[in-house]
Protein backbone atom coordinates (compact mmCIF):
# COMPACT_ATOMS: atom_id res chain seq x y z
CA UNK A 1 0.00 0.00 0.00
CA UNK A 2 1.48 3.39 -0.85
CA UNK A 3 2.55 5.94 2.05
CA UNK A 4 1.20 8.57 1.07
CA UNK A 5 -2.08 7.11 0.83
CA UNK A 6 -2.02 5.94 3.60
CA UNK A 7 -1.61 9.14 5.20
CA UNK A 8 -3.97 10.86 3.04
CA UNK A 9 -6.48 8.83 4.33
CA UNK A 10 -5.91 9.46 8.14
CA UNK A 11 -5.79 13.21 7.48
CA UNK A 12 -9.35 12.44 5.91
CA UNK A 13 -10.81 11.17 8.91
CA UNK A 14 -9.40 13.52 11.56
CA UNK A 15 -7.55 10.99 13.47
CA UNK A 16 -6.31 12.69 16.17
CA UNK A 17 -4.91 12.08 19.73
CA UNK A 18 -7.84 12.25 22.61
CA UNK A 19 -7.12 11.36 26.31
CA UNK A 20 -4.84 8.94 27.08
CA UNK A 21 -3.77 8.74 23.79
CA UNK A 22 0.29 9.16 23.55
CA UNK A 23 1.50 11.95 20.52
CA UNK A 24 4.72 10.89 20.22
CA UNK A 25 7.15 13.48 18.25
CA UNK A 26 10.09 12.03 16.53
CA UNK A 27 13.20 14.75 16.37
CA UNK A 28 15.68 14.44 13.30
CA UNK A 29 18.44 12.92 16.17
CA UNK A 30 15.59 9.70 16.76
CA UNK A 31 14.54 10.79 20.26
CA UNK A 32 11.21 10.47 21.29
CA UNK A 33 9.52 13.34 23.34
CA UNK A 34 6.40 11.99 24.93
CA UNK A 35 3.12 13.57 26.35
CA UNK A 36 -0.41 12.37 27.26
CA UNK A 37 -1.71 11.19 30.47
CA UNK A 38 0.91 12.40 32.83
CA UNK A 39 2.63 9.08 33.37
CA UNK A 40 6.62 8.83 31.82
CA UNK A 41 6.49 12.18 30.52
CA UNK A 42 10.03 13.05 29.29
CA UNK A 43 12.76 12.75 26.49
CA UNK A 44 14.28 8.95 26.01
CA UNK A 45 16.24 7.12 22.82
CA UNK A 46 13.79 6.34 20.52
CA UNK A 47 14.08 2.29 21.22
CA UNK A 48 11.50 3.49 24.60
CA UNK A 49 8.39 4.45 23.46
CA UNK A 50 8.65 3.38 19.91
CA UNK A 51 8.43 -0.37 21.29
CA UNK A 52 4.72 0.74 20.80
CA UNK A 53 4.61 0.44 17.78
CA UNK A 54 7.10 -3.31 17.57
CA UNK A 55 3.67 -5.22 16.62
CA UNK A 56 2.83 -2.71 13.83
CA UNK A 57 2.64 -3.65 10.36
CA UNK A 58 5.89 -1.95 8.25
CA UNK A 59 3.53 0.92 6.34
CA UNK A 60 3.31 2.35 9.36
CA UNK A 61 6.62 2.98 10.49
CA UNK A 62 6.73 3.93 7.21
CA UNK A 63 4.36 6.71 7.73
CA UNK A 64 6.29 7.52 11.16
CA UNK A 65 9.39 8.82 8.63
CA UNK A 66 7.01 10.04 5.96
CA UNK A 67 4.43 12.05 7.84
CA UNK A 68 3.59 15.74 6.27
CA UNK A 69 3.94 17.72 9.37
CA UNK A 70 8.02 18.06 9.86
CA UNK A 71 8.53 21.22 11.09
CA UNK A 72 12.52 22.85 11.12
CA UNK A 73 13.65 20.21 13.32
CA UNK A 74 11.08 17.54 14.06
CA UNK A 75 8.22 15.37 12.82
CA UNK A 76 5.07 15.34 14.61
CA UNK A 77 2.81 12.15 14.38
CA UNK A 78 -0.50 10.90 16.02
CA UNK A 79 -0.74 7.88 17.07
CA UNK A 80 -4.60 6.76 16.88
CA UNK A 81 -6.44 3.77 18.55
CA UNK A 82 -6.70 2.19 15.56
CA UNK A 83 -2.53 1.28 15.42
CA UNK A 84 -2.72 -0.62 19.14
CA UNK A 85 -4.07 -4.12 19.16
CA UNK A 86 -7.28 -4.47 21.06
CA UNK A 87 -7.68 -8.01 22.64
CA UNK A 88 -10.43 -9.82 21.70
CA UNK A 89 -11.51 -8.40 18.06
CA UNK A 90 -10.84 -9.28 14.75
CA UNK A 91 -12.30 -9.14 11.13
CA UNK A 92 -12.14 -12.46 8.81
CA UNK A 93 -13.42 -12.63 5.21
CA UNK A 94 -13.42 -15.59 3.58
CA UNK A 95 -13.41 -16.30 -0.06
CA UNK A 96 -16.31 -18.70 -1.36
CA UNK A 97 -16.02 -21.52 -3.15
CA UNK A 98 -17.45 -19.96 -6.48
CA UNK A 99 -14.44 -17.50 -6.00
CA UNK A 100 -16.60 -14.86 -7.71
CA UNK A 101 -17.63 -13.73 -4.75
CA UNK A 102 -17.02 -13.21 -0.98
CA UNK A 103 -18.66 -15.74 1.35
CA UNK A 104 -20.18 -13.53 4.50
CA UNK A 105 -18.09 -12.12 6.78
CA UNK A 106 -17.94 -12.27 10.68
CA UNK A 107 -17.03 -9.52 12.79
CA UNK A 108 -15.86 -9.82 16.63
CA UNK A 109 -16.86 -6.61 18.22
CA UNK A 110 -14.86 -5.56 21.04
CA UNK A 111 -15.12 -4.52 24.70
CA UNK A 112 -18.09 -2.97 25.89
CA UNK A 113 -18.56 -0.30 29.04
CA UNK A 114 -21.38 0.37 30.51
CA UNK A 115 -22.14 3.83 32.73
CA UNK A 116 -24.92 2.80 35.41
CA UNK A 117 -27.59 5.11 36.25
CA UNK A 118 -26.85 7.36 39.55
CA UNK A 119 -30.68 7.85 39.86
CA UNK A 120 -33.62 6.33 38.35
CA UNK A 121 -33.18 4.38 35.39
CA UNK A 122 -35.61 5.62 32.90
CA UNK A 123 -33.44 5.46 29.45
CA UNK A 124 -30.72 3.71 27.94
CA UNK A 125 -28.71 4.52 25.30
CA UNK A 126 -25.75 3.12 23.10
CA UNK A 127 -23.44 5.47 22.23
CA UNK A 128 -20.99 5.07 19.17
CA UNK A 129 -17.37 6.24 18.68
CA UNK A 130 -15.83 7.29 15.96
CA UNK A 131 -13.27 5.53 13.61
CA UNK A 132 -10.46 4.04 15.41
CA UNK A 133 -11.63 5.17 18.88
CA UNK A 134 -12.94 2.57 21.27
CA UNK A 135 -16.34 1.88 23.93
CA UNK A 136 -13.91 3.06 27.20
CA UNK A 137 -12.75 6.46 26.00
CA UNK A 138 -16.65 7.46 25.67
CA UNK A 139 -17.55 5.83 29.27
CA UNK A 140 -15.53 8.02 30.87
CA UNK A 141 -16.82 11.40 29.07
CA UNK A 142 -20.27 10.23 29.33
CA UNK A 143 -19.91 9.65 33.16
CA UNK A 144 -19.99 13.15 33.88
CA UNK A 145 -23.09 14.22 31.90
CA UNK A 146 -25.88 15.34 34.02
CA UNK A 147 -27.92 12.70 33.39
CA UNK A 148 -28.73 10.61 36.45
CA UNK A 149 -31.27 8.48 34.97
CA UNK A 150 -29.59 7.10 31.95
CA UNK A 151 -27.67 4.41 31.32
CA UNK A 152 -25.30 4.19 28.82
CA UNK A 153 -23.70 1.47 27.09
CA UNK A 154 -20.23 2.15 25.12
CA UNK A 155 -20.01 -0.92 22.46
CA UNK A 156 -16.27 -1.03 20.86
CA UNK A 157 -16.27 -1.57 16.79
CA UNK A 158 -14.71 -4.91 15.07
CA UNK A 159 -11.08 -4.42 14.24
CA UNK A 160 -11.51 -4.82 10.03
CA UNK A 161 -9.44 -3.15 6.98
CA UNK A 162 -10.84 0.28 6.51
CA UNK A 163 -10.02 1.01 2.54
CA UNK A 164 -10.16 4.82 3.43
CA UNK A 165 -7.12 4.50 4.99
CA UNK A 166 -5.97 1.46 2.02
CA UNK A 167 -6.75 -1.28 3.87
CA UNK A 168 -5.05 -0.62 7.17
CA UNK A 169 -6.94 -2.63 9.98
CA UNK A 170 -8.98 -0.20 12.43
CA UNK A 171 -11.95 -0.26 14.80
CA UNK A 172 -14.64 0.64 12.72
CA UNK A 173 -18.49 0.07 12.41
CA UNK A 174 -18.42 -0.38 8.64
CA UNK A 175 -16.16 -0.21 6.02
CA UNK A 176 -15.93 2.89 4.16
CA UNK A 177 -13.99 4.03 0.52
CA UNK A 178 -14.40 7.52 1.00
CA UNK A 179 -16.82 10.09 2.80
CA UNK A 180 -18.82 10.67 -0.15
CA UNK A 181 -22.44 10.48 -1.10
CA UNK A 182 -21.41 8.43 -4.19
CA UNK A 183 -19.23 6.01 -2.33
CA UNK A 184 -20.72 2.74 -2.18
CA UNK A 185 -22.48 1.68 1.07
CA UNK A 186 -20.97 -1.53 3.05
CA UNK A 187 -24.24 -2.54 3.96
CA UNK A 188 -23.17 -6.33 5.09
CA UNK A 189 -20.99 -4.07 7.93
CA UNK A 190 -23.79 -1.74 8.79
CA UNK A 191 -26.00 -4.52 9.24
CA UNK A 192 -23.57 -6.30 11.40
CA UNK A 193 -23.16 -3.21 13.72
CA UNK A 194 -27.15 -2.36 13.63
CA UNK A 195 -27.56 -5.97 14.88
CA UNK A 196 -25.32 -5.74 17.28
CA UNK A 197 -26.22 -2.74 18.92
CA UNK A 198 -30.20 -4.15 18.51
CA UNK A 199 -29.03 -7.13 20.62
CA UNK A 200 -27.14 -4.72 23.27
CA UNK A 201 -30.76 -2.89 23.72
CA UNK A 202 -32.74 -6.04 23.42
CA UNK A 203 -32.25 -7.16 27.61
CA UNK A 204 -33.57 -3.84 28.31
CA UNK A 205 -36.51 -3.58 30.86
CA UNK A 206 -39.68 -3.12 29.23
CA UNK A 207 -40.74 0.82 31.13
CA UNK A 208 -37.01 2.09 29.92
CA UNK A 209 -36.72 4.05 26.59
CA UNK A 210 -34.47 3.04 24.51
CA UNK A 211 -31.94 4.77 21.73
CA UNK A 212 -28.54 4.96 19.98
CA UNK A 213 -26.63 7.99 19.41
CA UNK A 214 -22.63 8.37 17.94
CA UNK A 215 -20.18 10.31 16.87
CA UNK A 216 -18.20 11.15 13.30
CA UNK A 217 -18.92 7.16 12.10
CA UNK A 218 -20.73 6.21 15.36
CA UNK A 219 -23.37 9.11 13.91
CA UNK A 220 -23.39 7.07 10.85
CA UNK A 221 -24.27 4.26 12.03
CA UNK A 222 -26.68 5.54 14.68
CA UNK A 223 -28.72 7.00 11.48
CA UNK A 224 -28.23 3.61 9.95
CA UNK A 225 -30.12 2.10 12.94
CA UNK A 226 -32.63 4.98 12.77
CA UNK A 227 -33.79 3.80 9.00
CA UNK A 228 -33.57 0.69 10.22
CA UNK A 229 -36.25 0.79 13.07
CA UNK A 230 -38.54 2.61 10.42
CA UNK A 231 -38.54 0.17 7.57
CA UNK A 232 -38.95 -2.35 10.05
CA UNK A 233 -36.10 -3.93 8.91
CA UNK A 234 -32.01 -4.26 7.58
CA UNK A 235 -30.99 -4.40 4.52
CA UNK A 236 -30.58 -7.95 4.52
CA UNK A 237 -34.30 -8.19 5.11
CA UNK A 238 -33.94 -9.43 8.23
CA UNK A 239 -36.46 -7.83 10.62
CA UNK A 240 -35.17 -5.02 12.92
CA UNK A 241 -36.30 -6.08 16.64
CA UNK A 242 -36.51 -2.41 18.95
CA UNK A 243 -38.73 0.28 18.93
CA UNK A 244 -35.72 2.95 19.10
CA UNK A 245 -37.24 6.29 20.75
CA UNK A 246 -34.32 9.09 20.06
CA UNK A 247 -31.49 9.17 17.71
CA UNK A 248 -28.35 11.61 18.34
CA UNK A 249 -25.75 11.76 15.42
CA UNK A 250 -22.99 14.12 16.08
CA UNK A 251 -20.91 15.15 13.32
CA UNK A 252 -21.79 12.63 11.43
CA UNK A 253 -23.70 11.29 7.61
CA UNK A 254 -26.67 9.38 6.51
CA UNK A 255 -25.72 6.03 4.90
CA UNK A 256 -27.38 5.34 2.22
CA UNK A 257 -28.94 8.35 1.88
CA UNK A 258 -30.25 8.88 -1.74
CA UNK A 259 -32.22 5.70 -1.81
CA UNK A 260 -34.31 6.01 1.57
CA UNK A 261 -37.24 8.22 0.47
CA UNK A 262 -37.74 5.47 -2.30
CA UNK A 263 -37.48 2.73 0.25
CA UNK A 264 -39.98 4.41 2.86
CA UNK A 265 -42.41 5.32 0.14
CA UNK A 266 -43.67 1.51 -0.32
CA UNK A 267 -44.70 1.22 3.43
CA UNK A 268 -47.06 2.70 5.10
CA UNK A 269 -45.83 0.96 8.68
CA UNK A 270 -42.46 2.77 7.43
CA UNK A 271 -43.85 6.39 7.35
CA UNK A 272 -45.30 5.82 10.47
CA UNK A 273 -42.55 4.57 12.64
CA UNK A 274 -40.43 7.59 11.02
CA UNK A 275 -43.15 9.84 12.06
CA UNK A 276 -42.65 8.71 15.81
CA UNK A 277 -38.88 8.80 16.13
CA UNK A 278 -37.36 11.99 17.76
CA UNK A 279 -33.68 12.85 16.08
CA UNK A 280 -31.28 15.49 16.91
CA UNK A 281 -28.02 15.98 14.51
CA UNK A 282 -25.29 18.47 15.29
CA UNK A 283 -22.20 19.84 13.19
CA UNK A 284 -19.96 22.34 13.33
CA UNK A 285 -19.69 24.26 10.30
CA UNK A 286 -15.62 23.97 10.38
CA UNK A 287 -15.78 20.61 10.56
CA UNK A 288 -12.56 18.90 7.53
CA UNK A 289 -13.56 15.69 8.37
CA UNK A 290 -17.36 14.88 7.80
CA UNK A 291 -17.97 18.99 5.58
CA UNK A 292 -20.65 20.26 7.59
CA UNK A 293 -22.91 20.69 4.09
CA UNK A 294 -23.08 16.21 5.02
CA UNK A 295 -25.00 16.76 8.01
CA UNK A 296 -26.77 19.11 7.04
CA UNK A 297 -28.03 17.64 3.79
CA UNK A 298 -28.76 14.36 6.01
CA UNK A 299 -31.19 16.48 7.74
CA UNK A 300 -33.12 16.96 5.01
CA UNK A 301 -32.86 13.81 3.40
CA UNK A 302 -34.48 11.98 6.92
CA UNK A 303 -37.33 14.98 6.82
CA UNK A 304 -37.89 14.37 3.14
CA UNK A 305 -38.31 10.55 3.38
CA UNK A 306 -40.94 11.05 6.76
CA UNK A 307 -38.91 11.93 9.94
CA UNK A 308 -41.12 14.85 10.88
CA UNK A 309 -39.01 15.48 14.47
CA UNK A 310 -35.82 15.98 13.21
CA UNK A 311 -33.76 18.64 14.48
CA UNK A 312 -30.86 20.34 13.40
CA UNK A 313 -28.06 22.23 15.22
CA UNK A 314 -25.15 23.96 13.85
CA UNK A 315 -22.18 25.24 15.74
CA UNK A 316 -20.13 28.05 14.22
CA UNK A 317 -16.35 27.58 14.15
CA UNK A 318 -16.70 24.19 15.68
CA UNK A 319 -14.70 21.26 13.96
CA UNK A 320 -14.61 17.72 14.23
CA UNK A 321 -14.76 17.21 17.32
CA UNK A 322 -17.45 18.21 20.66
CA UNK A 323 -17.33 20.68 23.32
CA UNK A 324 -19.52 21.02 26.59
CA UNK A 325 -22.09 23.43 24.75
CA UNK A 326 -22.85 20.65 22.06
CA UNK A 327 -23.38 17.93 24.85
CA UNK A 328 -25.33 20.11 27.04
CA UNK A 329 -27.76 20.47 24.10
CA UNK A 330 -27.66 17.00 23.82
CA UNK A 331 -28.52 16.50 27.47
CA UNK A 332 -31.61 19.12 26.81
CA UNK A 333 -32.38 17.36 24.05
CA UNK A 334 -32.89 13.98 25.56
CA UNK A 335 -34.48 15.08 28.71
CA UNK A 336 -37.04 17.32 27.13
CA UNK A 337 -37.64 14.01 24.47
CA UNK A 338 -37.68 10.92 26.28
CA UNK A 339 -39.60 13.00 29.58
CA UNK A 340 -36.97 12.39 32.13
CA UNK A 341 -36.21 13.39 35.10
CA UNK A 342 -33.47 15.08 37.20
CA UNK A 343 -31.52 17.16 34.88
CA UNK A 344 -28.72 19.06 35.80
CA UNK A 345 -28.81 17.15 39.54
Amino acid sequence: MPVWGFCRGLSSVGIRPKVGITLMAITRKNRVRRQGTGEGEGEGESSGPLCLLSNLPTVALCFLIAAPHLQSSQLEFHLPVCFSRARGMSYQQHSSSSGSRMARRTFEFGRTHVVRPRGKHQATIVWLHGLGDNGSSLSQHLESLALPNIKWICPTAPTRPVALLGGFPCTAWFDVREISEDSPDDWEGLDASAAHIANLLSTEPADVKVGVGGFSMGAATALYSATCFALGKYANGSPYPINLRAVIGLSGWLPGSRSLRNKMEVSSDAARRASSLPIFLCHGTSDDVVPFNFGERSSRYLSSAGFRYVSFKSYDGLGHYTVPKEMDDVCQWLTARLGLEGYGS
